[in-house]
Protein backbone atom coordinates (compact mmCIF):
# COMPACT_ATOMS: atom_id res chain seq x y z
CA UNK A 1 0.00 0.00 0.00
CA UNK A 2 1.65 3.33 -0.97
CA UNK A 3 1.51 6.22 1.31
CA UNK A 4 -1.06 8.23 -0.83
CA UNK A 5 -3.65 5.84 -0.19
CA UNK A 6 -3.22 5.66 3.30
CA UNK A 7 -3.34 9.21 3.75
CA UNK A 8 -6.37 9.85 1.55
CA UNK A 9 -8.07 6.58 3.61
CA UNK A 10 -7.11 8.51 6.18
CA UNK A 11 -8.71 11.66 5.23
CA UNK A 12 -12.13 10.06 4.03
CA UNK A 13 -12.07 8.11 7.27
CA UNK A 14 -11.91 10.92 9.62
CA UNK A 15 -14.35 13.06 7.11
CA UNK A 16 -17.07 10.73 7.46
CA UNK A 17 -16.44 10.02 11.35
CA UNK A 18 -16.46 13.68 11.88
CA UNK A 19 -19.89 14.05 9.44
CA UNK A 20 -21.16 10.84 12.07
CA UNK A 21 -20.04 13.52 15.01
CA UNK A 22 -22.53 16.45 13.30
CA UNK A 23 -25.35 14.04 13.02
CA UNK A 24 -25.04 12.94 16.49
CA UNK A 25 -24.48 16.09 18.20
CA UNK A 26 -28.02 17.71 16.27
CA UNK A 27 -29.83 14.75 17.80
CA UNK A 28 -28.97 14.58 21.50
CA UNK A 29 -28.46 18.14 21.58
CA UNK A 30 -24.99 18.02 23.14
CA UNK A 31 -21.98 18.91 21.56
CA UNK A 32 -19.65 17.11 23.97
CA UNK A 33 -20.10 13.73 21.78
CA UNK A 34 -18.18 15.75 18.99
CA UNK A 35 -15.08 15.91 20.96
CA UNK A 36 -15.35 12.45 22.42
CA UNK A 37 -15.83 11.22 18.99
CA UNK A 38 -13.17 12.63 17.40
CA UNK A 39 -10.33 11.76 19.98
CA UNK A 40 -11.38 8.10 19.80
CA UNK A 41 -11.64 8.81 15.41
CA UNK A 42 -7.84 10.39 15.30
CA UNK A 43 -6.74 7.86 17.83
CA UNK A 44 -7.89 5.07 16.02
CA UNK A 45 -7.31 5.76 12.69
CA UNK A 46 -3.82 7.29 13.57
CA UNK A 47 -3.04 3.83 14.96
CA UNK A 48 -4.16 1.88 12.03
CA UNK A 49 -2.28 4.63 10.16
CA UNK A 50 0.69 3.68 12.23
CA UNK A 51 0.15 0.03 11.95
CA UNK A 52 -0.10 0.10 7.96
CA UNK A 53 3.48 -1.91 6.12
CA UNK A 54 4.93 0.33 3.77
CA UNK A 55 7.00 -1.51 0.48
CA UNK A 56 5.70 -5.02 1.84
CA UNK A 57 7.84 -5.12 5.01
CA UNK A 58 6.59 -6.55 8.00
CA UNK A 59 5.15 -4.24 10.99
CA UNK A 60 8.39 -3.32 13.20
CA UNK A 61 8.15 -3.07 16.95
CA UNK A 62 8.20 0.73 16.53
CA UNK A 63 4.92 1.07 14.46
CA UNK A 64 3.12 -0.92 17.45
CA UNK A 65 4.91 1.26 20.17
CA UNK A 66 3.54 4.38 18.29
CA UNK A 67 -0.13 3.32 17.76
CA UNK A 68 -0.27 1.58 21.44
CA UNK A 69 0.11 5.35 22.41
CA UNK A 70 -1.89 6.66 20.30
CA UNK A 71 -4.73 4.36 21.44
CA UNK A 72 -3.48 4.88 25.15
CA UNK A 73 -3.83 9.07 24.41
CA UNK A 74 -7.17 8.17 22.32
CA UNK A 75 -8.62 6.26 25.20
CA UNK A 76 -8.10 8.23 28.43
CA UNK A 77 -9.13 11.74 26.46
CA UNK A 78 -11.95 10.17 24.78
CA UNK A 79 -13.31 8.12 27.98
CA UNK A 80 -13.27 11.42 30.11
CA UNK A 81 -14.95 13.45 27.83
CA UNK A 82 -17.67 10.44 27.16
CA UNK A 83 -18.34 10.25 31.00
CA UNK A 84 -18.35 14.45 31.41
CA UNK A 85 -20.93 14.18 28.44
CA UNK A 86 -22.85 11.12 29.98
CA UNK A 87 -23.42 13.29 33.08
CA UNK A 88 -24.60 16.45 31.72
CA UNK A 89 -22.07 18.22 31.09
CA UNK A 90 -21.57 20.26 27.91
CA UNK A 91 -18.37 22.69 26.12
CA UNK A 92 -19.44 26.44 26.44
CA UNK A 93 -17.56 26.97 23.28
CA UNK A 94 -20.22 24.93 21.27
CA UNK A 95 -22.91 26.89 23.53
CA UNK A 96 -21.31 30.57 22.30
CA UNK A 97 -21.15 29.17 18.75
CA UNK A 98 -25.04 28.56 18.59
CA UNK A 99 -25.26 31.93 19.76
CA UNK A 100 -22.92 33.97 17.54
CA UNK A 101 -24.32 31.75 14.28
CA UNK A 102 -27.89 31.39 15.19
CA UNK A 103 -30.14 29.99 12.77
CA UNK A 104 -27.09 28.88 10.36
CA UNK A 105 -25.61 26.64 13.22
CA UNK A 106 -26.31 23.17 12.01
CA UNK A 107 -24.73 23.85 8.74
CA UNK A 108 -21.88 26.08 9.96
CA UNK A 109 -21.23 23.45 12.71
CA UNK A 110 -21.04 20.82 9.52
CA UNK A 111 -18.32 22.61 7.71
CA UNK A 112 -16.67 23.52 11.54
CA UNK A 113 -16.51 19.89 12.13
CA UNK A 114 -14.71 19.25 8.44
CA UNK A 115 -12.11 21.74 9.65
CA UNK A 116 -12.03 19.82 12.86
CA UNK A 117 -11.27 16.51 10.50
CA UNK A 118 -8.54 17.94 8.55
CA UNK A 119 -6.53 19.03 12.23
CA UNK A 120 -7.17 15.21 12.76
CA UNK A 121 -5.60 14.47 9.41
CA UNK A 122 -2.85 16.56 9.91
CA UNK A 123 -2.48 14.78 13.52
CA UNK A 124 -2.58 11.25 12.13
CA UNK A 125 0.37 12.11 9.68
CA UNK A 126 2.39 12.65 12.90
CA UNK A 127 1.75 9.38 14.31
CA UNK A 128 2.71 7.94 11.29
CA UNK A 129 5.84 9.47 10.48
CA UNK A 130 6.69 8.67 13.76
CA UNK A 131 6.08 4.90 13.41
CA UNK A 132 7.43 4.89 9.87
CA UNK A 133 10.89 5.99 11.17
CA UNK A 134 13.28 3.44 8.94
CA UNK A 135 16.02 3.35 12.28
CA UNK A 136 15.97 -0.76 12.85
CA UNK A 137 16.04 -0.57 16.39
CA UNK A 138 14.29 1.45 19.14
CA UNK A 139 16.81 4.17 20.35
CA UNK A 140 16.83 6.58 23.00
CA UNK A 141 14.88 8.95 20.93
CA UNK A 142 11.98 6.55 21.24
CA UNK A 143 12.28 6.12 25.20
CA UNK A 144 12.36 9.77 25.44
CA UNK A 145 9.05 10.13 23.24
CA UNK A 146 6.94 7.14 24.78
CA UNK A 147 8.55 8.97 28.32
CA UNK A 148 7.40 12.20 27.24
CA UNK A 149 3.95 11.10 26.36
CA UNK A 150 3.14 8.98 29.93
CA UNK A 151 3.93 11.87 31.53
CA UNK A 152 1.21 14.19 29.26
CA UNK A 153 -1.00 11.31 29.64
CA UNK A 154 -0.68 11.64 33.50
CA UNK A 155 -0.39 14.98 33.65
CA UNK A 156 -4.00 15.61 31.46
CA UNK A 157 -5.05 12.86 33.62
CA UNK A 158 -4.52 14.38 37.48
CA UNK A 159 -5.65 18.42 36.08
CA UNK A 160 -9.18 16.45 34.86
CA UNK A 161 -9.27 15.38 38.14
CA UNK A 162 -8.30 17.99 40.17
CA UNK A 163 -10.88 20.06 38.58
CA UNK A 164 -13.77 17.40 38.41
CA UNK A 165 -13.10 17.51 42.53
CA UNK A 166 -13.28 20.70 42.66
CA UNK A 167 -16.25 21.95 40.39
CA UNK A 168 -18.47 18.25 42.40
CA UNK A 169 -17.83 20.79 46.00
CA UNK A 170 -21.26 22.75 46.53
CA UNK A 171 -19.28 25.08 48.07
CA UNK A 172 -16.67 26.14 44.90
CA UNK A 173 -20.30 26.96 42.86
CA UNK A 174 -19.22 30.31 40.94
CA UNK A 175 -15.71 29.93 42.13
CA UNK A 176 -12.57 29.54 40.14
CA UNK A 177 -10.55 26.32 40.21
CA UNK A 178 -7.37 27.10 40.92
CA UNK A 179 -6.01 23.96 43.28
CA UNK A 180 -2.72 21.88 42.07
CA UNK A 181 -1.82 22.35 38.29
CA UNK A 182 -4.70 25.17 38.02
CA UNK A 183 -2.67 27.01 40.05
CA UNK A 184 0.86 27.17 38.09
CA UNK A 185 -1.40 27.06 34.35
CA UNK A 186 -4.52 28.06 34.21
CA UNK A 187 -4.91 25.73 31.49
CA UNK A 188 -2.69 22.33 32.61
CA UNK A 189 -5.07 20.35 30.70
CA UNK A 190 -4.41 21.73 27.29
CA UNK A 191 -0.09 22.10 28.23
CA UNK A 192 -0.73 18.38 28.69
CA UNK A 193 -2.35 17.79 25.74
CA UNK A 194 -0.24 19.72 23.20
CA UNK A 195 2.95 17.96 25.00
CA UNK A 196 1.36 14.21 24.11
CA UNK A 197 1.87 15.57 20.51
CA UNK A 198 5.28 16.99 21.25
CA UNK A 199 6.05 13.00 21.88
CA UNK A 200 5.59 11.93 18.29
CA UNK A 201 7.47 14.36 16.91
CA UNK A 202 10.88 13.49 19.40
CA UNK A 203 10.26 10.00 17.86
CA UNK A 204 9.80 10.77 13.98
CA UNK A 205 13.29 13.16 13.97
CA UNK A 206 16.08 11.44 12.63
CA UNK A 207 18.97 14.30 14.30
CA UNK A 208 21.84 12.56 11.82
CA UNK A 209 19.03 12.96 9.06
CA UNK A 210 18.74 9.89 7.70
CA UNK A 211 15.42 10.19 7.88
CA UNK A 212 14.00 13.69 7.02
CA UNK A 213 10.16 12.97 6.53
CA UNK A 214 10.51 12.79 10.16
CA UNK A 215 10.47 16.60 10.78
CA UNK A 216 7.39 16.70 8.89
CA UNK A 217 5.89 15.64 12.42
CA UNK A 218 6.54 19.01 14.27
CA UNK A 219 3.40 19.80 12.08
CA UNK A 220 1.38 17.92 14.91
CA UNK A 221 2.20 19.39 17.98
CA UNK A 222 2.85 23.34 15.88
CA UNK A 223 -0.97 22.96 14.96
CA UNK A 224 -2.31 21.44 18.77
CA UNK A 225 -0.29 24.50 20.43
CA UNK A 226 -1.84 26.55 17.60
CA UNK A 227 -5.69 25.68 17.77
CA UNK A 228 -5.26 25.66 21.65
CA UNK A 229 -3.76 28.62 22.45
CA UNK A 230 -4.97 30.99 19.85
CA UNK A 231 -7.85 29.15 18.13
CA UNK A 232 -10.39 27.08 19.38
CA UNK A 233 -8.80 26.59 22.61
CA UNK A 234 -8.25 28.93 25.28
CA UNK A 235 -9.57 31.93 23.39
CA UNK A 236 -13.41 31.01 23.65
CA UNK A 237 -13.02 29.15 26.85
CA UNK A 238 -11.52 32.24 29.10
CA UNK A 239 -14.05 34.10 26.90
CA UNK A 240 -16.70 32.19 28.64
CA UNK A 241 -14.91 32.41 32.00
CA UNK A 242 -14.70 36.33 32.14
CA UNK A 243 -18.52 36.19 31.28
CA UNK A 244 -19.55 33.80 34.35
CA UNK A 245 -16.65 34.31 36.92
CA UNK A 246 -15.78 38.19 36.01
CA UNK A 247 -13.46 39.60 38.34
CA UNK A 248 -12.49 36.53 39.89
CA UNK A 249 -11.25 34.88 37.33
CA UNK A 250 -9.48 38.27 35.58
CA UNK A 251 -7.69 38.54 38.84
CA UNK A 252 -6.89 33.97 38.47
CA UNK A 253 -5.48 35.42 34.82
CA UNK A 254 -3.25 38.47 36.24
CA UNK A 255 -1.84 35.73 38.88
CA UNK A 256 -1.49 32.74 37.15
CA UNK A 257 -0.02 31.91 33.51
CA UNK A 258 -2.74 30.80 30.42
CA UNK A 259 -0.58 28.02 29.28
CA UNK A 260 3.22 27.64 30.34
CA UNK A 261 3.32 26.29 33.76
CA UNK A 262 4.75 28.35 36.54
CA UNK A 263 5.10 29.74 40.28
CA UNK A 264 2.72 31.95 40.69
CA UNK A 265 4.65 35.22 41.61
CA UNK A 266 7.26 34.30 38.57
CA UNK A 267 4.06 34.78 36.28
CA UNK A 268 2.75 38.06 38.19
CA UNK A 269 6.44 38.95 37.76
CA UNK A 270 6.18 38.94 34.14
CA UNK A 271 2.59 40.48 33.76
CA UNK A 272 4.01 43.41 36.02
CA UNK A 273 7.03 43.60 33.45
CA UNK A 274 5.22 43.92 30.78
CA UNK A 275 2.79 46.51 32.03
CA UNK A 276 5.44 48.97 33.05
Amino acid sequence: MTVAIVIAALAVCLSGTMTAAWLVALRTGRSGWIDAIWSFATGVFGAGAALVPFSGSGISTRQVLVASLALLWSLRLGLHITARTAHGGDDPRYKQLREDWGQAFNSRLFWFLQIQALAALALGLSIMLAAHNPTPALNSSDWLGVTVLIVAVAGETIADRQLSAFRSDPQNRGRVCEVGLWGISRHPNYFFEWMGWLAYAIIAIDPFGAYPWGWIALAGPLLMYWLLVHASGIPPLEAHMVRSRGKAFRDYQHRVNAFWPCPQHVAKASVDGDTR
